[in-house]
């Protein structure tokens, strides 16, 4: 008689996490957020840090792998090619779970996919924009790394909404790399060449739109005054930019994923059924409450 093998608790789980790096104050919260939520649950998490590169979360995957881990999470860092290594963890009988960006894999090879609806968030900075500018007026972009979900699809969300303003224009879109250091100088090539032209600026991610400030300041601008400023992600930063009167509006991109994250993985490695994918829950803050907001952050 087939005996049932015996439902695994937190304590005997093994999870291996493959995170993108640490390029931003959200990925910070996030890797935060993924390793106390272990600690508090008695998870024994093995944690890499990819560096922004594609290579080393491979790498990372494949150690995994040859470690016989119950469970591997991974961020990707870009959408593409991973097939081979999620093919790796599916013949070793290693489910993968998704954190916050989708892979561009065929959905058999990975269990479920936890992170934001970047499309809707790209949508919901569009609506704030268009209010902002009454309508019409001339848009800069910063995007997020060249091929990774969020950038994709928050530059398609914002667009989908910008059909409907024919008087806005987005006249310019730049990889700011979702960095300060990156935003700060796409910014400053930005002013330099359309200056006075430009009315806002969007800005895929709050690190990159904090950059932007600077070099907007430092053109001679006001931030938030002169050029709008709408980005996503609230983080604490932002509301502070806010409260300064920096910065328009941040539209939410929840990190702390953590116990989300361990939930998903002890009902997958239980057999249980769970949906292939889990939006999280997130709002649009504006600076008349930012100050009252701000001490609740987390991020």
């Amino acid at each position: 008689m087939a005996t049932t093998r015996p439902k695994k608790t937190y304590r005997d789980l093994v999870v291996g996490f493959a995170q993108v790096g640490a390029e931003s104050e959200w990925r910070t919260g996030n890797t935060a957020s993924i390793k106390e939520a272990a600690e508090e649950l008695g998870v024994e998490l093995i944690f890499a840090d990819g560096q922004q590169s594609q290579e080393n979360q491979i790498k990372a995957i494949r150690t995994f792998i040859a470690q016989q881990v119950d469970v591997i999470g991974v961020s990707p860092v870009v959408e593409n090619g991973w097939d081979s290594v999620f093919q790796e963890a599916r013949d070793a009988g290693i489910p993968i779970i998704l954190v916050d960006r989708r892979a561009n894999v065929d959905e058999s090879l990975y269990a479920t996919h936890l992170g934001s609806d970047f499309v809707e968030e790209g949508r919901n900075a569009a609506r704030v924009m268009a209010k902002l500018l009454n309508g019409k007026g001339n848009i800069v972009e910063l995007t997020g790394t060249t091929g990774s979900a969020p950038a994709i699809d928050r530059y398609k969300g914002f667009r989908e909404i910008m059909q409907e303003y024919p008087e806005i224009h987005i006249i310019a879109s730049v990889d700011g790399d979702f960095t300060r250091a990156r935003g700060k100088e796409a910014m400053a090539d930005l002013l330099k060449q359309y200056g006075s032209q430009i009315n806002a600026l969007y800005a895929h991610n709050d690190d990159m739109a904090i950059g932007a400030i600077k070099a907007i300041e430092e053109y001679g601008l006001q931030p938030g005054v002169d050029i709008k400023i709408v980005s996503i992600d609230a983080i604490r930063d932002a509301f502070q930019a806010m409260i300064d009167g920096k910065l328009n509006a941040t539209v939410e991109c929840n990190p702390l994923l953590g116990p989300k994250f361990f939930e998903l993985a002890l009902k997958v490695v239980n057999g249980e059924a769970v949906p292939k994918w889990i939006p999280s829950s997130e709002s649009i803050f504006y600076p008349e409450n930012a100050r009252e907001i701000l001490p609740s952050r987390k991020y």
